[in-house]
């Protein structure tokens, strides 16, 4: 896993307390965000780890299975991360019939939602502590290693990222993500067959 590779360079960093972790898929993450991670590291000494979310505005993002969701307490920790729509509201679904039609809706039901985002901040001590442990049943169904940490009773503080992220989850993303940075195509970099 990427925290896996993470720890191998942290063991190497003595000086180090706080270890930084920007995945490779959120290439637009707000320095601003990274910043207040780290504050709140900083801030915060029952934090284990601190990572970022923020509020789900698009219905397809709820539904979808590449937006992992978080579930936070009262005090920011983090309850659960899915896949999945998380928190589930049965009683919309119910009237509606379906999640998607129940977001269609009643947009209202947008605001419980929220987005993981890419970034992690880790006391050094406890980044290679948590690698050492095995996979667990969570981290492997949901293929979202912060869960080996949840299971074992670790604190995960989650904070607002201080702008909004577009994670490169699939092509689309990709293209979106191209879009802003003005990045031309892969394909225009690609020659032909015949070498035109």
């Amino acid at each position: 896993s990427g925290s896996d590779r993470l720890a191998e360079v942290a063991a190497t960093l003595d000086e180090a307390d706080v270890i930084v972790n920007v995945q490779g898929d959120e290439p637009l993450i707000s320095p601003a965000t990274i910043e207040r991670a780290v504050d709140e590291m900083l801030n915060d000494d029952e934090a284990q780890i601190v990572t970022t979310c923020e509020p789900i505005t698009d219905a397809a993002d709820v539904l979808s299975a590449d937006v992992v969701k978080v579930v936070i307490d009262r005090g920011g920790r983090a309850l659960y991360f899915s896949r999945a729509p998380v928190p589930y509201p049965r009683d919309a679904v119910k009237k509606h019939g379906t999640l998607a039609e129940a977001l269609r809706q009643d947009a209202t039901l947008l605001a419980s939602f929220r987005k993981h985002t890419g970034l992690y901040v880790y006391r050094r001590g406890f980044l290679l502590e948590y690698t050492a442990w095995p996979q667990t049943v969570l981290e492997r169904t949901e293929s979202l290693e912060q869960l080996r940490a949840l299971e074992r009773g670790a604190t995960i503080k989650v904070i607002e990222a201080a702008a909004p992220s577009i994670g490169v989850d699939t092509a689309e993303d990709l293209e979106r993500v191209r879009a802003i940075l003005e990045v031309p195509s892969l394909k225009s970099h690609v020659p032909s067959r015949n070498g035109i």
